[in-house]
């Protein structure tokens, strides 16, 4: 089934109050037209009223709007020797001329194209932030969305179990990620989401450093990664343990798969975000090792790997069919190391379904074979 744009970038009109709606490139843009562009320092900006799309776009970019003409995009175009002005100018007069109102994604559109904008005639007083309409459109998940992140997760969770038949201790957390990476590419990954490989002590550091640490016998090794397939990443984190671990660290192993647990069952819709986290923190903190739990327990994922719902203390937005984030409840203790257990999950109408299956026991044993869930 083809993404309906034309149906999103009404969505997007009518639900923003204004006029015309403006966006650049990034995901917002990937998600209302299909177009990839770099955010550089050519300014790039699409804008949609009820005539139709528009872009203000440098020359040497047309072409991709060339390859689309489902869009039917009038072109604003500029070179680098005359500048951008100019398209901005001819822009604002055709598609804003009178005191249009035009909401922008203001979560991304950086301060010098407002300022080319402004100049162009589009008044202050006309215009409105809508980045958080963006990113509200963008959290129910089509079908399409979920069959492509469920892709992504199928070739991440495979080359997880080839990755860890073959590593052992006494190797580095680079070649660890090195050869997780390839195992990613050679399953027909679009390309590497993010890869993380900690060690030991390392592993109590939410967002540490891949590096030359040699991972030894009875320490933790967290791997924190996903592949990109077709724009859409997985999110996926398991820790392991060669050899035997110790009580304090079974303990936490215990109590991070416990709330991993509880949050999956607890999860449906209607229940607020806040209220998910709740669910998580309580076995955590029963275990006596709340103190070590220092992040909220998940966040949306879709084009961006954070995105919303954020799954946080706080947070009185109650989770909805189409949703997808993750569940990853974490224990960091100094001197040790960290778990975390991270799963990603797609609401549906009577609960959640996880769209990860690899196995969350702490050894390393092989998929078929570990049971702990």
């Amino acid at each position: 089934m083809e993404i309906d744009y034309q149906a999103r970038l009404d969505a997007l009109l009518e639900q923003s109050g204004a006029d015309m709606v403006g966006f650049v490139p990034g995901e917002n843009m990937v998600y209302f037209t299909g177009l990839h562009f770099h955010l550089s320092e050519r300014p790039i900006l699409g804008l949609y009223n009820r005539q139709g799309l528009s872009f203000i776009i440098p020359e040497l970019e047309v072409t991709k709007l060339d390859a689309r003409p489902d869009l039917e995009a009038r072109r604003f175009m500029w070179s680098d020797h005359r500048g951008y002005h100019g398209a901005f100018a001819a822009a604002v007069s055709a598609l804003a001329d009178g005191g249009a109102s035009c909401a922008l994604d203001g979560e991304t559109l950086r301060y010098f194209e407002w300022l080319a904008l402004e100049k162009a005639g589009l008044r202050a007083s006309d215009t409105r932030d809508v980045g958080q309409l963006f990113l509200n459109m963008r959290a129910r998940k089509a079908p399409q969305e979920i069959a492509k992140m469920q892709r992504a997760i199928d070739i991440s969770e495979a080359a997880l179990a080839a990755t860890m038949a073959w590593a052992r201790p006494g190797m580095t957390e680079r070649e660890i990620a090195d050869r997780l990476s390839a195992e990613m590419l050679a399953r027909g990954a679009q390309g590497v989401a993010f890869l993380l490989v900690l060690t030991g002590e390392k592993s109590g550091l939410p967002h540490g450093n891949t590096g030359d640490r040699i991972w030894g016998e009875g320490e933790f090794l967290l791997i924190d990664f996903g592949a990109l397939y077709e724009d859409y990443p997985a999110d996926i984190t398991r820790t392991f343990c060669a050899g035997e671990p110790t009580p304090e660290m079974r303990a936490m192993f215990e109590a991070v798969l416990g709330a991993n647990r509880a949050a999956r069952q607890f999860a449906k819709p209607g229940v607020s975000c806040e209220a998910v986290d709740r669910a998580a923190r309580e076995v955590i903190e029963a275990a006596g090792l709340g103190e070590y739990f220092i992040h909220r327990l998940g966040h949306g994922l879709g084009l961006s790997v954070h995105e919303l719902p954020n799954i946080v203390a706080g947070n009185q937005q109650a989770i909805e069919p189409g949703m997808v984030f993750t569940i990853e409840p974490g224990v960091y203790i100094p001197g040790i190391g960290g778990i975390r257990i991270e799963d990603n999950v797609v609401v549906t109408e009577a609960g959640i379904d996880a769209l990860t299956s690899y196995p969350r026991g702490l050894n390393m044993a092989s998929p078929q074979r570990t049971t702990a869930q």
